[in-house]
C-alpha cells in the first residue's frame, strides 16, 4: 500500500508545485510600453491629506480610527490604461479595503459608473482576495448590481509590490495582474458597459458592512494604522479632451482584435485556479438585472 499513496503524494507536490509557479507566460506585456509617471504628475490628494506621505516617488497612504486617505487623477478618461504597483498590509486588515479603480461618482451622483480594482481585507488566517467590479449608470447606487469577479492571489501581495492595472477600451475591460489577464468584461450592449468619461481614484477606507466575508469580520483599530503603499503610477488613456480619433494602448501583440491565444490561456490557468466568486454564477443573484450573463 506504500507505494500507492507515495505515488499520491508525488503527484499532489507535482499540482501544488505547477501552482505555486505562477500562471503560465502571458507572452505579452502591455505595462512595458507605458513610462511610468510621478504621483504629482497624474494625481492630487482627494481627502485625508494628513494620512497620505509621498517619499522618493512612492506614495503612502493610510487609514486609523480618525480617517483613511483617497486620492484622484489630474483628468477624466474615456478610455486607456490604469495600473500602479501596490503594496499591502499584512496582518489583520479585515473591514478596510485598499483600492485603484475608475468613476465618475462626484460627475454623477445616484447614477455613476465605476471600474474596481479592490482589494479585500483579511483576517490572520486567510489571504487576501482581489475583487474585480463594473458599476453601470448607477447600478452601484442603492440599487446594488455589481458584476464581481473574486480572486486570491498566486503569490503574497503583503511581501513585495505588484504591478495591477485596468485596460478599459470601447470594446472592453481587462483586468491584469503583473501584466497577466486575469478578466475579460466584453461589450455585449451599451447597457452593460460603462462609457462615460470617468477619473482614476485610489484609496483605503473601512468597509467593515461588507469587506471580509459579508461584513463578518470588522476592522479592529488595536491593529491600526492600516497601510497601503502605491507607486510606478501609469496612465495612458484618452482623455475626455482628446480628440476622437485618439486609441487607448493595446491590451495584446499587433493582429489580435484583443488578446492572444497565449493570453487567453495566461487568463484560464489563473481563473480555473484562482477564482473565488463569479456573479454569473451566483444562484442568489437575480439575472434579469444582468443580461451579459
Amino acid at each position: 500500500m506504500l507505494l500507492p499513496i507515495f505515488s499520491l503524494l508525488v503527484l499532489s507536490c507535482i499540482v501544488c508545485s505547477s501552482s505555486a509557479q505562477g500562471p503560465p507566460s502571458p507572452g505579452y506585456y502591455p505595462s512595458s510600453k507605458i513610462s511610468p509617471i510621478s504621483f504629482n504628475q497624474g494625481f492630487r490628494n482627494l481627502w485625508g491629506p494628513q494620512h497620505q506621505r509621498l517619499d522618493q516617488g512612492s506614495l503612502t497612504i493610510w487609514l486609523d480610527s480618525n480617517s483613511g486617505s483617497g486620492f484622484k487623477s489630474l483628468h477624466s478618461y474615456r478610455s486607456g490604461y490604469f495600473g500602479a504597483a501596490i503594496k499591502l498590509q499584512p496582518g489583520y486588515t479585515a473591514g478596510v479595503i485598499t483600492s485603484l479603480y475608475l468613476s465618475n461618482n462626484q460627475e454623477h451622483p445616484g447614477n455613476h459608473d465605476e471600474i474596481d480594482i479592490e482589494f479585500l481585507g483579511t483576517t490572520l488566517d486567510k489571504p487576501y482576495v482581489l475583487q474585480t467590479n463594473v458599476y453601470i449608470r448607477g447600478s452601484g447606487d442603492g440599487n446594488i448590481i455589481g458584476r464581481e469577479m473574486r480572486f486570491h492571489l498566486w503569490f503574497d501581495p503583503t511581501q513585495d509590490f505588484h504591478n495591477y492595472a485596468v485596460l478599459w477600451k470601447p470594446s472592453e475591460i481587462i483586468f491584469f495582474v503583473d501584466d497577466v489577464p486575469i478578466r475579460r468584461y466584453p461589450r455585449k450592449s451599451d447597457a452593460t458597459f460603462p462609457s462615460r468619461p470617468m477619473y482614476v481614484y485610489g484609496s483605503i477606507w473601512d468597509a467593515s458592512s461588507w469587506a471580509t466575508e459579508d461584513g463578518k469580520y470588522k476592522a479592529n483599530y488595536n491593529y491600526q494604522p492600516f497601510i497601503g503603499r502605491y507607486k510606478n503610477f501609469k496612465l495612458q488613456g484618452c482623455t475626455s479632451q482628446s480628440s476622437s480619433s485618439c486609441q487607448p494602448t493595446s491590451a495584446s501583440p499587433s493582429g489580435f482584435g484583443s488578446l492572444s491565444p497565449q493570453q487567453f490561456r495566461a487568463m484560464q490557468w489563473v481563473q480555473n485556479n484562482y477564482m473565488v466568486y463569479y456573479y454569473c454564477h451566483d444562484p442568489r443573484r437575480d439575472h434579469t438585472l444582468i443580461p451579459e450573463c
